[in-house]
């Protein structure tokens, strides 16, 4: 069960509550997405997770996607408004107040202040204090400015709570815009469907449409459910899906998918799948879930926060107390402030808002062109890729086969070789036997073939009209023992070799073309650094060899079998010159392909928007069939790791420099008022950069 967590919007909180959530049996494994503020939960469990989160973050309500009162919670920026008027006034005023007998008014006026944004702040540091979580940004800064109250600091205390609730103020914003990109992505969710039944049409909701059902997309409309066109031709807008703005052709047989746009046409479809199992159910939990995967250093940050914050909040006690018992004129004052200064920079805000930000950027701007992954681990290993290995046919070729030529031998006539073929191959999905089906181009009656077996990476056998017929390669001939001329066996192409009653009948030729972005392709990793493009294929080594040369690959191997491509692609990843940092990318069209997809560091699936192997067994998916979006997608995964990389390095800097300053009493309160808002405010800004940064479309 889906489930919606209102007023959601800092990620420590979120990692509290999954941490929380995870004591209790049944919720071991749920897991908190800040990105979309969801959790999926067992419907059994959903009343101990509601009172879990009352527990421990009151502010945050748990309700299922479809319930209905309960609106999100609407921040009152009022409070926020009057607050900083009062702190301005008390600033301005404040030594003219605390020099005369109005000297009161200086603790109205800014006590005021800083009750107005600090009160939730302090509730919230009790709370924990009282639940035994006490190392938390709201225990550090309750502390830090209820010191500086102590030591009649009045203007920093109101000063460091109202730039506080000002920086959560534009974290949240930034948050939310951020979100709302995804959401705007996300809107691709189709609302209705025209359901036809007994001559008339009547709006159902898509999750009503069942199987085998006929619905009708008006012109403009979303198309709801995966399925086949039976009447109608139009264009269609696949953009939504694979990042593409070229519109797509529909016709009477054409499989058209959930998601796109209709333009201008009436299309009457058979739905071929139900709503959870379609294309765009699919991409939206994906989409959403892909938060839930977090990348080695969003771990990292966690941990390290858990045990960052103790030990500054110890050094502080240390700073406040050992100088003056020890060092000679000091006085308890100076060096409480000091710890004061020390507890404010502390706060880990930067780090672990701005990381898991910028991880979910980067997945939505690789949504919105077109790629699907699955999760920050994924992404981060993406831009790792050393080396890239491709499938073949249906990969960096187009995998669409036409029969070019039929040569016959030993007295049979082109019609019957290219028949004993395509009777042969009635049952098998593979390319080539749709091409010698349709070069066939008749009715062939499924009842008198007999016996059908396929024999991996060899080809055919079956008894078809009762006569028994090979089709394959040359290795499926060598293997049955068949006789053929030698000159046969030296055809170069993508050849299907046949024989009737264990006779040579001929062979025919099959061509498939190379996808023309296939070269821009590999052209376009080497510039992105990538050391080796690899292919591995079960075809012919003559055909291998071709398309390695005209795309300029690194090498290949061909003629193998699907276990021969795992055991392959395993030297390969031995042959990584550092296992740990670098690894390898292995892309395939996501149905045949599967084990060694699995097997892969980061498995890719491309142009498997309609296959269920493909979301399946990928980590990457490519909702389009151009393997030019690879490149795309280790360019959006470095982006967003170098701009991580960025806030890391800022903030542990900016902190580091103004600790030492404030520990030798140069930095004020004012100076880590900055450190900790204001650098987390700019690693939050930086962070949002990967959602929009990642709309551009070409390799710069």
């Amino acid at each position: 069960m889906r489930c919606t967590l209102d007023g959601l919007d800092c990620s420590n909180c979120a990692v509290k509550i999954e941490r929380e959530l995870n004591k209790n049996p049944g919720l071991e494994n749920v897991k908190v997405n800040f990105a979309t503020k969801s959790i999926e939960l067992p419907e059994e469990h959903f009343a101990v997770a509601q009172e879990v989160i009352a527990r421990i973050e009151p502010e945050v309500k748990l309700r299922k996607d479809r319930d209905e009162g309960a609106d999100p919670e609407k921040k009152k920026h009022l409070p926020l408004w009057i607050s900083g008027i009062l702190f301005v006034i008390g600033f301005v005023f404040n030594e003219q107040l605390h020099n005369t007998p109005y000297s009161w008014l200086e603790y109205l006026v800014l006590l005021t202040s800083y009750f107005l944004v600090g009160w939730p702040v302090i509730t919230r540091a009790l709370r924990n204090l009282v639940r035994g979580d006490v190392f938390d940004e709201n225990f550090l800064m309750a502390l830090a400015t209820v010191g500086a109250i102590a030591i009649h600091q009045l203007p920093e205390a109101a000063g460091v709570m109202l730039f506080y609730a000002v920086g959560e103020y534009f974290q949240e914003k930034a948050v939310n815009r951020s979100r709302r990109s995804i959401k705007a992505l996300l809107d691709i969710q189709p609302e209705y469907a025209n359901l036809k039944e007994n001559g008339t049409t009547r709006r159902v909701r898509p999750e009503e449409v069942t199987v085998g059902q006929t619905i009708v997309v008006k012109p403009g409309e979303r198309v709801p459910l995966d399925g086949e066109v039976v009447a109608g031709t139009s264009f269609v807008d696949t953009s939504a899906l694979t990042g593409e703005s070229s519109p797509r052709k529909m016709e009477t047989g054409t499989p058209i998918l959930a998601g796109m746009v209709n333009g201008e046409g009436l299309l009457t479809v058979k739905v071929t799948k139900p709503y959870k199992d379609s294309s765009v159910a699919r991409i939206l939990n994906l989409v959403e879930k892909a938060g839930e995967r977090k990348a080695p250093t969003e771990q990292f940050i966690t941990v390290f926060a858990r045990y960052y914050t103790p030990l500054v909040v110890a050094a502080a006690v240390l700073i406040a107390v050992v100088p003056p018992l020890f060092i000679p004129g000091a006085t308890f004052n100076t060096w409480l402030y000091r710890a004061l200064v020390l507890l404010v920079i502390s706060c880990p805000c930067a780090l672990v808002v701005s990381i898991p930000l910028g991880y979910f950027g980067g997945i939505g701007g690789a949504s919105r062109n077109g790629i699907l992954i699955k999760g920050a681990n994924y992404l981060d290993a993406l831009g790792s890729a050393h080396t890239v290995v491709f499938d073949k046919t249906g990969t960096l070729t187009k995998g669409v086969f036409r029969v070019t030529e039929v040569v016959p031998r030993n007295g049979f006539t082109q019609e019957e070789v290219l028949a004993a073929a395509a009777w042969a191959e009635v049952f098998s999905n593979h390319p080539i036997a749709h091409s010698l089906r349709e070069a066939y181009g008749r009715q062939i009656p499924v009842d008198l073939v007999h016996d059908y077996q396929e024999i991996p990476a060899h080809g055919i056998c079956a008894v078809v009209d009762g006569k028994h017929v090979l089709a394959g390669n040359d290795r499926l001939m060598h293997r049955e023992e068949i006789d053929h001329e030698d000159e046969d066996c030296e055809v170069q192409g993508t050849i299907v070799y046949v024989a009737i009653e264990r006779e040579y009948a001929g062979y025919i030729v099959i061509a498939d073309e190379i996808r023309e972005d296939a070269k821009v392709a590999v052209e376009d990793l080497k510039a992105l650094g990538v050391q080796k493009v690899f292919m591995l294929t079960g075809d012919d080594a003559t055909v291998a060899a071709r398309v390695a040369d005209q795309l300029q690959l690194d090498g290949f191997r061909a003629e193998l079998l699907p276990e021969d491509k795992v055991t392959r692609l395993e030297e390969l990843m031995a042959e990584l010159p550092n296992r740990k940092q670098e690894k390898l990318v292995f892309v395939g069209d996501g149905v045949n392909d599967a084990p060694v997809i699995t097997r892969a560091d980061i498995g890719v699936a491309m142009g498997g928007l309609g296959s269920d192997a493909a979301i399946e067994a990928a980590d990457v998916v490519l909702m389009e069939d151009a393997p030019s979006k690879l490149a795309r997608a280790i360019e959006i995964a470095r982006r967003t790791r170098r701009i991580i990389r960025q806030n890391i390095y800022m903030a542990l800097v900016v902190k580091a420099f103004f600790l030492f300053l404030g520990t030798f009493g140069v930095a004020t309160i004012w100076e880590a008022v900055f450190a900790d808002v204001g650098v987390t405010l700019l690693a939050v800004f930086n962070a949002s950069r990967t959602l929009r940064e990642g709309s551009r479309r070409r390799i710069n």
